[in-house]
């Protein structure tokens, strides 16, 4: 059991659908330095569901009045994408710490908008890029960061699968679901380039940058066949190091996730799993100078939670900020946004030049 600490950060959750239920709300109640304070969704229904099971101290069922209770500390923006950069920006108005999920926006100028917003209020935004937390995808990066010296390439690549419901329907809990639950205008699936790309474009996006840093530029191409969506997309870094990204939805075969990275004084392969299994990438980090191999083991696979006790780590005492920050979320936009432009006219792209949705 993780011992909770004498000081913890008081939370609320705005929103109380599939990802709350998955991730977030376990989370502030696991966290060893955060509490479940509160939680907040229009749908009555939902509400006393989930105030049932996890108990906060408070429920909401208006946004506002949750943000006038002094005692709350920060929030988990646990709504749909349309909802992000709005809600966010409720909350550091308001003198909360936020913890949104990714996406952070849709386009460019929502995430420059709230980054804006943070710079001003001073407050802590952490995105929710949850594999940052990944135990043994943090012993990756230490290594490419400290020892590897420089980088030469990275393969990475994101497949989703036909039968990934077949396999977390097997260990998820039936979301509770509302038909009084408010829903964004239109429908986000309408656009399946978009809503791919956004869901599941900006983890791969965001863990190549976490390894490699800073993406310049891309070239990308789309192909379209049997249903399935297959972007390949060459990475230009600004260190130098040269990248090629695989996002597929849908693979037919197992969930397949991971990366090759290449670099002067080593290499690391990975394996990442579906995360709803709550079980570390499989990583294997191979040092040149001794020619040896070691393989962490990660056993602490709750990444949601422990991206929580991170940013609390952050707000409660003044630690770096482990996770991705809004500039990073920001980054994250502009890249995808640059590999959307590369598909429609085949060019190369930079990311410094993009405006516009993804």
């Amino acid at each position: 059991m993780i011992r909770k600490q004498d000081r913890r950060l008081r939370v609320g959750v705005l929103g109380c659908g599939p990802i709350a239920q998955f991730a977030h709300l376990e989370s502030c109640v696991k966290a060893r330095n955060a509490d479940l304070y509160a939680i907040c969704d229009t749908a009555p229904d939902l509400l006393a569901r989930m105030a049932a099971t996890y108990e906060p101290e408070k429920i909401y069922g208006d946004y506002d009045e949750m943000l006038a209770d002094p005692q709350l500390e920060a929030v988990i923006v646990a709504t749909s994408d349309a909802y992000h950069v709005p809600m966010s920006m409720k909350a550091l108005e308001a003198g909360k710490h936020v913890l949104c999920e990714k996406p952070i926006g849709v386009s460019v100028e929502e995430g420059e908008m709230l980054a804006t917003a943070v710079r001003r209020s001073g407050k802590v935004l952490q995105v929710g890029h949850m594999k940052r937390f990944d135990p043994a995808l943090e012993a990756a990066r230490d290594f490419v960061r400290d020892e590897i010296g420089e980088i030469l390439a990275l393969k990475a690549w994101y497949c989703d699968s036909t039968h990934r419901y077949t396999n977390t329907d097997a260990v998820q809990p039936l979301p509770v679901t509302s038909r009084l639950a408010r829903k964004p205008g239109g429908n986000p699936k309408a656009d399946l380039r978009q809503y791919f790309m956004l869901a599941h474009g900006s983890h791969l996006v965001d863990t190549a940058r976490f390894l490699c840093g800073e993406i310049v530029a891309v070239r990308a191409r789309l192909n379209e066949r049997f249903g399935a969506y297959c972007w390949f997309v060459e990475t230009e870094f600004a260190n130098g190091a040269l990248g090629h990204l695989d996002l597929t939805v849908a693979v037919r075969m197992d969930w397949h996730e991971g990366f090759q990275l290449y670099g002067e004084n080593g290499s690391v392969i990975a394996k990442t799993f579906n995360p709803w299994y709550f079980r570390a990438s499989e990583v294997d980090i191979f040092h040149e100078k001794d020619a040896t191999s070691r393989r962490p083991l990660g056993a602490d696979g709750h990444f949601f939670r422990r991206q929580l006790e991170g940013l609390a780590d952050t707000v409660l005492d003044g630690a770096l900020l482990r996770g991705a920050d809004v500039e990073d979320g920001l980054a994250s936009i502009r890249a995808m946004v640059a590999i959307a432009r590369s598909v429609e006219s085949g060019e190369r792209v930079e990311t410094a030049s993009v405006t516009g949705a993804v």
